[in-house]
């Protein structure tokens, strides 16, 4: 930004300001997410009355399409945002990371900007050679990125959400990555995966990925396989208390953590919480 300029939400801080006064203002968070030419805010309360005006506010300050504004937490298990529209009617866009693309429609699935280191770091931790496989793949968060980094490594991608896997394979196909990966739809509790297969498996599911690590430990390869479990804890202490937790979940499934494990902050996740993601190398039982 120019040296001297108003950043651009001081400027619809200011629009907000004329309208609806000094205190209707000091509401408006600063934060936004740009996916593309679609800009998603979070906003309180207060200021829903006057999303019209923000909507259109933010797509001339910054020259998105179509603005959209969260209106309650990700809903379960297929992890669809619950999203109300400001401003803009199309809601389908393209996010550009690392060299990495991926298609979504941002009113309909998830898109975390604030996993793009973990998503880096991931794609460099996949070893030529390996097997991997990513039980909650959604549109290929974490896939895409690591089948570009691994020209060696096969994947099988794994999507329950219909409207999130029809984009899983889009962006598979426009990574010039398909051919390496095989996309499944369903359940991965229910869908046919080869036992003892995976070198490495990664479950990115939140708040927490515990309750499938059973059917992770059943994939992995034997003597030693990794595990990438993600899931939220509270922010003090926030890695010890990860790992902690993650020991004692193999402990109880019968699994040998081999070394230490190695827990990573990934980004906060509400008041006092934390997103953790615990890698673990482990002897199945």
């Amino acid at each position: 930004m120019p040296a001297g300029r108003t950043p651009p939400a001081e400027r619809v801080r200011a629009r907000l300001r004329a309208a609806a006064g000094d205190g209707i203002a000091a509401a408006m968070p600063r934060g936004y997410q740009r996916l593309g030419h679609v800009l998603v805010l979070r906003l309180p309360p207060a200021l829903l009355p006057y999303g019209a005006l923000l909507g259109e506010a933010w797509r001339e300050e910054l020259g998105v399409e179509t603005v959209l504004a969260h209106q309650g937490p990700i809903e379960g298990e297929f992890r669809r945002p619950r999203m109300r529209r400001l401003a803009g009617t199309v809601t389908e866009t393209e996010v550009v990371e690392h060299g990495s693309r991926w298609h979504l429609d941002a009113a309909e699935v998830m898109f975390a900007a604030g996993n793009r280191t973990e998503r880096l770091r991931f794609a460099r931790r996949v070893l030529p050679g390996e097997r991997v496989a990513d039980l909650f793949a959604g549109i290929g968060y974490f896939t895409v990125p690591a089948a570009r980094a691994q020209p060696d490594a096969t994947f099988v991608a794994v999507e329950k959400n219909p409207t999130s896997f029809r984009y899983l394979e889009e962006n598979l196909a426009l990574n010039r990555v398909a051919a390496r990966v095989e996309a499944v739809l369903g359940d991965n509790r229910a869908v046919p995966l080869p036992s003892r297969a995976f070198d490495r498996v990664l479950l990115g599911y939140l708040p927490t990925s515990l309750p499938w690590l059973t059917r992770a430990l059943a994939l992995l390869t034997r003597p030693v396989g990794c595990l990438h479990l993600h899931l939220v804890v509270d922010a003090e202490d926030a890695r010890p208390r990860a790992e902690e937790t993650v020991g004692a979940a193999l402990a109880a499934a019968g699994a040998a953590a081999i070394g230490r494990l190695q827990a990573r902050e990934v980004k906060p996740y509400g008041p006092g919480r934390t997103h953790v993601v615990v890698d673990a190398s482990v002897r199945a039982p």
